[in-house]
């Protein structure tokens, strides 16, 4: 992914409350059973960082991300980077939505050039790792 790419935009929409819905995206035990297992903490805090490994055949992908924006209930920016690959994004998760639905937009930008030789930073990789993430991983837990 290249700066000059256009911003990943995915957007759903639940069956549940904003209010549950900001929950699942934000509080660490929810974030555990559909985004990242292995995510160590998690605060909705501007300037919490924290950091994991995935690892992705014989790849290791350090993820390190420091929260940039909050507005709770509504807001959440992150950065996103690689221990061991250059490159940075960030991802901006929106809320709307009453007691009875919510909706969500989600908005990657690439702020720093990643890696061309690396299969998981094509384009086509993130978008399709976003959509196992919202539209599925999330979309099953919200209609749990």
């Amino acid at each position: 992914m290249k700066k000059s790419d256009p911003p990943i935009i995915v957007k759903a929409s639940f069956e549940r409350s904003a209010a549950s819905l900001w929950k699942a995206l934000t509080y660490l035990p929810e974030m555990k059973k559909w985004y990242f297992e292995m995510l160590p903490a998690f605060e909705a805090e501007k300037g919490f960082k924290t950091s994991f490994n995935v690892r992705s055949e014989e790849r290791q992908f350090t993820h390190q991300w420091e929260v940039l924006e909050v507005d709770h209930g509504s807001k959440i920016t992150y950065r996103w980077t690689f221990e061991e690959y250059p490159g940075a994004s960030t991802s901006t998760f929106e809320v709307t939505g009453d007691e009875n639905r919510a909706h969500l937009l989600l908005t990657v930008l690439v702020q720093e050039d990643f890696p061309d030789d690396i299969p998981e930073f094509k384009r086509d990789s993130c978008i399709g790792g976003w959509d196992y993430f919202i539209h599925g991983n999330l979309k099953n837990y919200m209609s749990a």
